[in-house]
């Protein structure tokens, strides 16, 4: 009983004491913001930042320069890391990763604090110390456009979606061995199961989500969505799979159990990103073009909130943060 309300009073704290964090992509900021969506101050990162990670202690975020604004987009691009301490509220750090340009997808390993960055020019994964700011490992991803990545059970895989090629490769950290896994057409987000056991990946030009079995790094089903699954992410219980959808203007909620849509959000404009809060109950929203970001409940499945971001911002990923 006294460790439940423990829980309670601490989940209770962090949504008094929580701030976003939004990235601004287009002017190559970070604005940080009310939970009501009133901007406190915004600081400089790298051009054109694309995704971000929170350190095992929350102090410091690591944001991918990727130096480009779309996917799609020509171009050389950056390559570094930038280094922000979100109690400070500035930039304290640059990790330069040399000849790897381009860099997107980012995911923490939360045993070694080490980071891991899916890179595009050249299609790359590299594990990055970011104490020591370096490159320590790379790896072969086996395809083109290497987008997202998402550790898997342990970090002993690291699952790298390459957009360009309709798979997913499964890179064995120990080994560098990489199985690439068909998927649907232009794989770009995926998000880990509560438990491990399942990667749900978004098909954003085949309108699907394939599951993928973490025991095996095989298929182990499909579930249909709307058309442009580009941002998913699953509720802290796992039963839920909330994601946007670029080409309809929309989030949709699906019920993990039956594979099947429960809820569809409207909005006014096409989502770029979507991200949870940390008890899973809202969700956000970016409406880049816009400088626009929709707050969702996912319980009543309608918006509660729009956050408008200066304009030119360019507002993609959100990241909830303590405001402590």
């Amino acid at each position: 009983m006294k460790l439940f309300c423990l829980v309670l009073l601490t989940s209770a704290l962090w949504a008094q004491n929580a701030l976003l964090v939004i990235s601004h992509k287009a002017a190559s900021t970070h604005g940080y913001y009310t939970m009501e969506g009133k901007m406190l101050s915004t600081i400089a990162v790298g051009k054109h930042p694309n995704e971000m990670v929170l350190s095992r202690d929350g102090r410091y975020l690591y944001v991918t320069d990727n130096g480009t604004m779309r996917v799609e987009q020509a171009g050389t691009g950056g390559n570094t890391l930038s280094i922000v301490d979100v109690k400070a509220r500035r930039k304290v750090g640059e990790i330069s990763l040399g000849r790897f340009h381009r860099p997107h997808g980012i995911a923490l390993d939360s045993k070694t604090g080490r980071l891991f960055v899916a890179t595009e020019l050249p299609d790359q994964l590299l594990i990055v110390d970011p104490v020591g700011k370096t490159v320590l490992r790379t790896f072969e991803t086996q395809g083109k456009t290497s987008h997202m990545v998402t550790l898997g059970p342990g970090a002993k895989f690291a699952y790298v979606s390459n957009s360009s090629s309709g798979a997913v490769a499964a890179i064995d950290i120990a080994t560098g061995f990489a199985s690439v896994i068909a998927t649907g057409q232009r794989p770009e987000p995926s998000v880990l199961a509560p438990d491990g056991r399942t990667l749900y990946v978004g098909n954003r030009d085949g309108g699907t989500v394939t599951f993928i079995d973490t025991a095996k790094n095989a298929v182990a089903g499909e579930m249909k969505t709307g058309r442009g699954p580009v941002r998913v992410a699953v509720t802290p219980d796992g039963r839920t799979l909330v994601y946007s959808v670029y080409y309809e203007n929309s989030v949709e909620i699906a019920d993990l159990a039956s594979r099947k849509i429960i809820g569809r959000v409207q909005l006014p404009y096409r989502p770029v990103s979507l991200s949870l809060s940390r008890d899973g109950k809202l969700a956000y929203a970016s409406a880049q073009d816009e400088d626009i970001v929709y707050v969702v409940s996912v319980a009543d499945k309608r918006i509660v909130r729009e956050i408008k971001v200066p304009a030119g911002s360019g507002p993609d990923p959100v990241a909830e943060i303590s405001g402590q």
